[in-house]
């Protein structure tokens, strides 16, 4: 893959972030704080952080209970260590840190 079609996953992964947070209804602010960083903020301060890491064609989470890299797959985004989706370990990450169930499609 080269870097701009890497840009463009990419990128297109965090909107769809962003739209699903929007969509869950839960109490968090979130918010691109750079290009290709999305901040996600918990009301006991806490957060998440989604960033592209260009170099290494990957995007991280660091959240609470530790950090993921996960790499396009051809078809999905996938966590290095045990092949979660990208939606599907975020969705359980901000249920843990918020408190609620949150599912983001």
């Amino acid at each position: 893959m080269n870097d701009s079609e890497f840009n463009a996953l990419a990128n297109a992964a965090l909107s769809r972030i962003e739209t699903g947070l929007d969509a869950s209804g839960v109490d968090i602010d979130f918010a691109m704080v750079s290009a290709g960083v999305l901040e996600i903020e918990f009301a006991d301060g806490s957060k998440i952080i989604v960033n592209r890491h260009d170099a290494s064609k990957a995007l991280w989470v660091a959240a609470r209970s530790g950090g993921f890299h996960f790499h396009w797959d051809g078809h999905a985004w996938r966590d290095t260590r045990d092949d979660g989706e990208l939606m599907a370990t975020l969705s359980a990450l901000v249920s843990a840190q918020s408190g609620v169930p949150v599912i983001l499609a």
